[in-house]
């Protein structure tokens, strides 16, 4: 049997309409990713610009070996005995001047911004570790001639400075522990909520993200998520925390904390600290299980417990009067006498 060709009708041309859409549709999508991600997109802040605005025209920097210049603060009875505080994550030294007003009358208080954070920014060997951490602690210890003091911290904080009690025991006075982090969960519970900055580091995309859009509503949110008094979160307080998380290299910074494995396996060396150990918590506190500082009390002999009623995870900012009384009271007694023979909770 014979098929004639004519029988057949050959297929419609492409129409070059069908084949622009194709071209067109995708590479108009992508510009409009483009743009909106350049819109978005919010730039390191100036660096003098922030040193002025924060730091004063007074500011002061301590030169370490590995090319870190780590801003501190030095202030109260230049006599009294020695606290160096340290801040917690994407938070800065700002962060201890409500304690510094009301101890500062009877203790040299010293703080500092964190490699990575606040006005020291990114450091060279770009060390956020505790070991980093630790070394910008020495670095200014140094410059300011103190041996020995005693050591408190806020979240990231706290973790730098029991580790520091743990690697450098004959330094440390007394340990002051306030939502400290670094403790693992208890049987049966679920990891806290935590807020959404934390949240979007979880994830490589979002990590990526966060060196590159940082809005000053997603700060505040952060903000808010962290503390259960929400009067004390301002306009003021938004920008420093917006602004300072944009000074050079502290993104980055954040982005390679985030990273980082912290060492789970040496929260069960605590139980090596002697040092006098105050733990203090909000009972709110949504980034660290409050039930953290029993695990604390539990496992450093002599130490103390303080839970701050409706409080949450800066009890510096939220409660300043509570939390310096409570830190008077455990320095005043424990450094005058010697230690309670087993495990205290108040």
């Amino acid at each position: 049997m014979m098929i004639d060709d004519d029988e057949f009708d050959p297929p419609p041309p492409r129409r070059p309409l069908f084949r622009r859409k194709r071209v067109l549709i995708p590479l108009g999508l992508l510009v409009a990713i483009l743009a909106l991600f350049f819109a978005l997109r919010t730039s390191d802040t100036d660096r003098d610009a922030m040193i002025a605005k924060y730091g004063g025209p007074n500011a002061t920097f301590a030169a370490g070996p590995a090319g870190q210049r780590i801003h501190y603060r030095d202030q109260g009875k230049r006599d009294g005995p020695a606290i160096i505080l340290l801040h917690g994550s994407n938070s800065s030294l700002h962060t201890w001047e409500p304690l510094v007003q009301r101890l500062g009358g009877d203790y040299r208080i010293v703080t500092l911004d964190l490699p990575g954070h606040g006005l020291t920014g990114g450091t060279p060997d770009k060390d956020y570790g505790a070991d980093g951490m630790a070394a910008a602690v020495d670095v200014v210890a140094a410059k300011l001639g103190l041996d020995r003091f005693i050591l408190g911290g806020n979240s990231m904080g706290g973790w730098v400075s029991w580790r520091y009690a743990l690697a450098q025991p004959e330094r440390v006075d007394a340990l002051l522990l306030l939502d400290a982090a670094g403790m693992p969960l208890r049987k049966g519970e679920k990891a806290p909520e935590s807020n959404i900055g934390f949240r979007i580091l979880k994830y490589p995309a979002g990590r990526w993200l966060a060196t590159q859009i940082t809005p000053r509503t997603l700060v505040e949110q952060s903000l808010r998520g962290s503390v259960a008094k929400q009067a004390i979160v301002d306009e003021a307080m938004i920008d420093r925390y917006w602004e300072l998380l944009r000074f050079p290299g502290n993104r980055e910074a954040t982005v390679l904390r985030a990273r980082l494995d912290r060492e789970p396996a040496m929260a069960a060396q605590v139980g090596q600290i002697k040092a006098p150990t105050l733990i203090l918590f909000g009972d709110k506190d949504r980034l660290i299980n409050p039930s953290a500082a029993q695990t604390f009390h539990e496992r450093i002999a002599g130490s103390e417990v303080v839970l701050l009623k409706d409080i949450g995870h800066l009890p510096m900012d939220e409660d300043p009067d509570a939390t310096a009384a409570a830190i008077a009271d455990f320095l005043t007694r424990r450094l005058a006498a010697p230690p309670p023979a087993g495990p205290e909770t108040r």
